[in-house]
């Protein structure tokens, strides 16, 4: 399997394999990995996987993306990563079976819970997988890195986690200051590791994720202190989370030859991707429901063709946070199969958007097919998250947190009758606690583990938008613990 930059001509282009790409992120020409070609899964192999646990599941998926690192070393990988110590929130009992499981809330509407792994946020699927491929790759390759990434919320403390203790390894984990919930801050920078290094940027999500991108581009810098990726920019992490769209799947029919919808809050686009992705493998999905918040770039983009990032002034902070961006990076690997995998045209369009600009693709014929694409979307509101809280909850007993909260209000207004609705669960409710109160007047639960959570001493650098001030801050720490 070689991998191919959005923005790079294959042609001319080095290919590269899934290790080679592993530590870099971004691509050298600024794009975004993908493979040349996504393998198709056939009704036999889908048949074939019914009934696998989660660690076996995620090696036959993977194995479609990774042939580079011997199957005996990445079955090992998968098995010591998804187990049900780790995922199942310490449940006695808990079976490997139990990771990311499905909770029916009526016939044909259904939770896909992927928010039991250790920061209670669906980032963990992929960032603990990310930090054992990280460490191995590093061991056998004698080197170390230094991982650069921005968090709207759950991204950083899900890295922190996965990476903390890991040798060869530090993460400088950039977000938004003062925008995030209190317990997500406590979660991330609570933590006391060495090689862990929080950063608050007096700005929105995008203002750090455009600091990423920028060290990212910088060739030089990059190279002299081993700059890595974590954020969903990296494929490794987004071809982990395919895995759960087809467990999903697998758990919510009983044959091969019928169809799903999945409902998705988005952000970054980084989750609904890997849904797109396993839909182009030939996981028979029939809709992917996107949902935003307020800041509905996406959903702006799915009904009119014209996609205009906001500014820092017009992106609003919200209930919902880990939604609160208007810049989503996984976009451009959606937009380059929707323009027929046209590199320069990529180039074009993100030229525009990368000097503050917007682009239209209502007149061309490749809007025309979106529909084939399965793509619908929707927005939701803050009185949308309070009444379908409450609403779920009365209905239901089920409480669940404001983003799949913002999932769930769209998937019932785009419910079919004739297949599934599966609304991927992205976060535990304890991790906005402030909104639970507000929708239903009493507090979530939470693990014993985060329990005063808020109160530990908290460590972190807080800096202005500055690329600058970054990089001197990221080479000032790496040079004087050489």
């Amino acid at each position: 399997m070689h991998y191919i930059s959005t923005r790079g001509d294959s042609r001319n282009s080095i290919q590269r394999t899934f290790t080679e790409i592993l530590l870099g992120g971004l691509a050298p020409d600024g794009g975004l990995y993908l493979p040349e070609s996504y393998l198709q899964i056939t009704r036999v192999e889908l048949d074939r996987w019914r009934g696998l646990s989660y660690a076996d599941l995620a090696f036959a998926v993977l194995s479609k993306f990774i042939d580079d690192i011997p199957p005996a070393d990445l079955a090992a990988l998968v098995g010591k990563t998804y187990t049900a110590e780790v995922y199942c929130n310490g449940r006695a009992g808990s079976l490997a079976s139990d990771i990311a499981p499905i909770r029916w809330l009526e016939p044909g509407l259904a939770l896909l819970e992927l928010s039991n792994g250790p920061t209670l946020a669906f980032k963990d699927m992929a960032m603990q997988l990310l930090g054992n491929l990280f460490e191995y790759v590093l061991a056998k390759k004698g080197e170390e890195i230094n991982i650069l990434g921005a968090t709207s919320g759950d991204t950083g403390s899900a890295a922190e986690y996965a990476m903390r203790g890991k040798h060869g390894l530090r993460v400088f984990m950039l977000s938004p200051h003062d925008r995030m919930s209190a317990f997500q801050r406590a979660q991330m920078y609570s933590l006391q590791d060495a090689n862990i290094y929080n950063i608050a940027v007096r700005g929105m999500f995008d203002d750090a994720q455009d600091i990423v991108k920028a060290v990212s581009n910088d060739l030089a810098f990059k190279e002299k202190y081993r700059i890595g990726a974590v954020n969903s920019i990296n494929w490794a992490r987004v071809a982990a989370q395919v895995v759960y769209y087809f467990k999903g799947y697998l758990a919510v029919t009983k044959s091969s030859d019928e169809q799903v919808d999945f409902a998705v809050p988005s952000g970054n686009f980084g989750n609904i991707c890997a849904g797109h992705i396993a839909r182009m493998m030939g996981l028979p999905i029939g809709r992917l429901v996107m949902a935003t918040n307020e800041n509905d770039v996406l959903d702006e983009f799915f009904r009119t063709g014209v996609y205009r990032p906001r500014s820092t002034a017009e992106t609003r902070t919200t209930s919902s946070p880990s939604m609160d961006i208007s810049k989503a990076s996984n976009f451009e690997r959606f937009v380059f199969d929707l323009v027929g995998r046209d590199p320069a045209l990529i180039r074009q369009l993100w030229t525009k958007i990368d000097a503050g600009g917007s682009f239209d693709l209502s007149g061309m014929p490749c809007f025309a097919d979106l529909p084939s694409f399965g793509f619908v979307s929707g927005k939701s509101t803050h009185a949308d998250r309070l009444r379908t809280i409450r609403q779920t909850f009365e209905k239901y007993g089920v409480m669940v947190d404001t983003h799949t909260a913002d999932g769930l209000k769209v998937a019932l207004e785009m419910r079919m009758p004739e297949r599934s609705m599966v609304v991927l669960e992205t976060a535990l409710p304890a991790k906005f606690e402030e909104t639970i109160i507000e929708a239903l007047g009493r507090q979530p639960e939470r693990p014993a583990r985060f329990v005063g959570i808020e109160n530990l001493p908290q460590r972190v650098k807080v800096m202005d938008v500055s690329v600058d001030e970054v990089k001197r801050y990221i080479a000032h720490q790496i040079d004087v613990r050489s």
